[in-house]
């Protein structure tokens, strides 16, 4: 067997050569004096050498350890050198086992999937709330005790959801930390059953009454604001689409419209929302057949018309005061709504709970059948952009039937309804205006 002084006196010499230890175990020396163990062993009836790794990096106490570990792995049947491949296949370096380094690994990984306001919220928590705590742990040294604190702190300062949340995003990134090979274990699969349950969401105020509605419009288009958000205001009352989209609305995505033409359009006029910029699962939104096309009544094509010479030249039809590169901000419509008296009774989200409840409760009255009924309120949800809830999985992958005729008719009875005795949209640009920035 060797000794520690045999293997530090080990010089080079013409050709290489061996020094044996036992059990298979030997130290090869090069003739340019490089120094490593290997292992010589046989499986399955043929010869066969494994190489740990260089003297002095690994010690001769260490070589017989991994010798001992190989010869353990031949009575069991296994290929010492296999697992040794597998090994250096799945093996990462040892920075990238901090929870902070492979973090941000799975948030590479999964940020093409997201939208950016979502992947902007992912790392946003994750630096806030989970990494101060637990960065600098490696992923095996993290149990539920520390999990669990890091969310209690987060549930003590009355963020439950975004505890949740942040449960479950820990969690997928030991799920992803698993399937590389870097853990065993998941330590926030299970701790859920120990944070307070997640609050019932408060519904939006709306206001369900048409007159109540048409004197919301009346009061905050004769209120000193400024006319993109007066006629954005009316158009999302029309369309009752969610109040981001109607922010986003880029000129290019309405069709069917005759921009030279003063006379309102016949049944033509739609504005196509791309699919990735719907709320709905990852995978629908790159399919073109799942954008959203919502049909324009004439009133909200003389919104559009109205609005036109003061921002038609930029990308939104509803830009920002700031840039007309920009949307206009998320909280302009509710502010104004807020200043004129509005504060939880009526919120822009709120007009898509007016459109389904008063077109519903309409249907529910001059239908002629259960039928008939059930059909206005897919047609309904579809206009909304939500999944009826009479369909089955399948239908609901494979219906993609559009009913475009009947839903024009509808957005069209709303859109009198609700503009019944209300002036032209034209008169939306009497207010005080603002210069746009291009």
């Amino acid at each position: 067997m060797l000794t520690v002084m045999a293997v530090k006196n080990a010089a080079p010499r013409d050709k290489d050569y061996k020094l044996a230890d036992s059990g298979g175990l030997y130290l090869h020396v090069t003739a340019r004096g490089h120094r490593g163990w290997r292992l010589k062993y046989r499986f399955g009836g043929k010869e066969k050498r494994l190489i740990f790794g260089a003297f002095p990096e690994m010690t001769l106490a260490e070589a017989r350890d991994r010798r001992d570990e190989a010869r353990k792995q031949l009575k069991e049947g296994k290929d010492p050198a296999l697992l040794a491949k597998k090994l250096k296949l799945v093996r990462t370096t040892p920075s990238a086992t901090l929870f902070e380094t492979f973090a941000r690994a799975w948030y590479a990984h999964e940020k093409p999937r997201w939208k950016p306001v979502h992947a902007d919220d992912v790392i946003t928590s994750l630096e806030r709330d989970v990494f101060p705590l637990l960065g600098q742990f490696d992923l095996a040294d993290i149990d539920e005790p520390m999990v669990i604190a890091v969310l209690k702190k987060v549930e003590n300062r009355g963020a439950i959801e975004t505890a949740h949340r942040l449960r479950q995003r820990i969690a997928s990134i030991y799920r992803f930390a698993k399937a590389s090979g870097a853990v065993r274990s998941n330590p926030a699969l299970d701790v859920g059953i120990v944070m307070k349950p997640v609050p019932r969401g408060k519904r939006r105020p709306a206001l369900l009454e048409i007159a109540d509605l048409r004197k919301l419009l009346n009061d905050v288009e004769d209120a000193g604001a400024s006319p993109v958000t007066k006629a954005a205001s009316r158009f999302l009352a029309l369309t009752a689409q969610r109040p981001g989209m109607v922010r986003r609305l880029r000129w290019e995505q309405v069709q069917g419209v005759n921009w030279n033409e003063t006379a309102a359009d016949p049944s033509t006029a739609v504005w196509r929302v791309p699919a990735n910029e719907m709320k709905q699962e990852f995978q629908l939104r790159e399919d073109a057949a799942y954008d959203h096309e919502v049909p324009l009544a004439p009133q909200a094509v003389d919104v559009l018309r109205a609005i036109r010479p003061l921002t038609g030249f930029g990308p939104f039809a509803f830009p920002s005061a700031r840039s007309v590169h920009e949307p206009s901000s998320e909280n302009a419509i509710a502010y104004l709504y807020n200043r004129e008296g509005y504060q939880n009774r009526h919120c822009p989200h709120g007009w898509r709970s007016s459109f389904s409840t008063i077109m519903n409760e309409r249907a529910a009255l001059e239908a002629p059948s259960d039928e008939a009924k059930a059909f206005v309120r897919l047609v309904i949800d579809l206009m909304l952009a939500h999944t009826f809830k009479g369909l089955s999985e399948t239908e609901r992958l494979y219906n993609r039937a559009a009913y475009m005729s009947r839903r024009r008719e509808i957005a069209t009875e709303w859109a009198g309804l609700l503009l019944d005795g209300l002036p032209p949209a034209a008169d939306l640009l009497g207010g005080p205006r603002r210069r746009y920035v291009d």
